[in-house]
C-alpha cells in the first residue's frame, strides 16, 4: 500500500510539472501573438487557437491590451499554484506527511487561487462590459470552480496544520 501511494504522488507530481509548463508555454504563446498582432493587426483575429479578439481591438486597443493582459495574468497565476502543487508533492513524506512547510504551502496555494477566481472575476466583469459595446463578442472564463477549489485547499492546510500541533505534541510525550 506505501509503494502504491508514494507511485501516486510521484505520478501526480509528474503531471503537476506537465501542467505547469503548459500554462507556461500557452501564456507565452498569448504573449508572442500579442506582439505580433501590434505589428500584423490581422493576428489578432487567431490569437491563440481560434481565439478571436480582432473586433476588442478595433473597438479600442486599449481594452484589446487589458483583455490579453488579464487572460496572461490568469493563466501565470495557474502556473504558479501548480509549480506550488510541485513542490507540495515534492516535500510530503508519507512516514511523516504533517510538517509545518506542506502546510503553509497549502495555504499559499489557496491564496493564489483565490486570486485566480479574482482575476476571472475582473476578466468576466470586463468581458460582460465589452459583450454590450461589441456585438458578437463573448469570450468568458468559468470562475465557480476557483472559489471552490480555494475553499477545498484551505480546509485541508487547516487540517495539516492540526496535524502538525498533535504530531508535535505526541511526539514531546513519548
Amino acid at each position: 500500500m506505501k509503494k502504491n501511494s508514494e507511485n501516486l504522488l510521484t505520478v501526480m507530481n509528474v503531471l503537476s510539472w506537465i501542467v505547469f509548463i503548459g500554462l507556461m508555454i500557452k501564456a507565452g504563446t498569448i504573449i508572442f501573438s500579442y506582439g505580433v498582432s501590434i505589428v500584423q493587426p490581422i493576428a489578432s483575429k487567431n490569437l491563440y487557437r481560434g481565439l478571436d479578439l480582432q473586433q476588442v481591438k478595433e473597438f479600442n486597443f486599449w481594452h484589446y491590451t487589458g483583455t490579453v493582459v488579464l487572460m496572461v495574468a490568469i493563466l501565470a497565476l495557474e502556473a504558479y499554484v501548480a509549480f506550488l502543487v510541485t513542490r507540495v508533492l515534492s516535500k510530503i513524506k508519507l512516514a511523516n506527511p504533517f510538517t509545518v512547510e506542506v502546510s503553509n504551502m497549502l495555504e499559499k496555494i489557496s491564496y493564489y487561487i483565490f486570486g485566480v477566481w479574482l482575476t476571472v472575476m475582473f476578466y468576466n466583469a470586463h468581458t460582460a462590459w465589452l459583450s454590450e459595446r461589441i456585438t458578437g463578442f463573448q469570450e468568458n472564463f468559468i470562475s465557480g470552480e476557483f472559489i471552490f477549489l480555494a475553499g477545498v485547499v484551505f480546509v485541508f492546510s487547516q487540517i495539516f496544520k492540526k496535524g502538525v500541533e498533535i504530531q508535535t505534541e505526541n511526539e514531546l510525550t513519548v
